[in-house]
């Protein structure tokens, strides 16, 4: 019967179906170390594609192996039964650890040159926010955060 493999099935999906979230959310509140303002010299964009290891591949590949020698173990009898369990294990945990692979994810970055308002120069590498243009010549605030820098347009 499938009864056993679709209950296995079923508990896997759960298991190991959650969710990652990372570090600085931009809707997170953060102490300001100091703000100074200051005036855009160049703007250039950048791409730059960044490896996403899969944390989750040796969970991936034990499940894939579990549910592979539950489905086999429902053929055959005997030693043959035995043998089906073994494969289907084997076949099981190898899709499971192909299916689950690293990944590149396309990172667009913003690289700015600023003449801040204290005369001091700074380049600032930072994600690109699609809601907010910056280009040559815009008036700019400077966010010092504790370990982070973040630029904004000027209000």
């Amino acid at each position: 019967m499938l009864k056993p493999a679709l209950c296995c099935l079923v508990f896997l999906v759960t298991c190991f179906s959650g969710l990652a979230t990372g570090g600085y959310e931009r809707n997170q509140a953060m102490a300001v170390e100091k703000v100074l303002y200051g005036e855009l010299t160049s703007v250039r964009r950048l791409t730059q594609q960044e490896l996403v290891a899969d944390q989750h591949r040796g969970w991936r590949t034990f499940g894939g192996a579990l549910l592979g020698g539950v489905i086999g173990h429902q053929f055959g009898g005997g030693s043959g039964q035995d043998v089906a369990t073994v494969l289907g294990a084997l076949l099981g945990g190898a899709i499971a650890n192909q299916a689950g692979g690293d990944k590149y994810r396309e990172l667009h970055l913003i690289e700015l040159m600023i003449r801040q308002e204290d005369d001091t120069q700074i380049m600032i590498l930072q994600d690109e926010d699609s809601g907010m243009p910056l280009k040559a010549g815009d008036e700019v605030r400077v966010v010092y955060l504790q370990g982070m820098v973040r630029v904004d347009k000027a209000m």
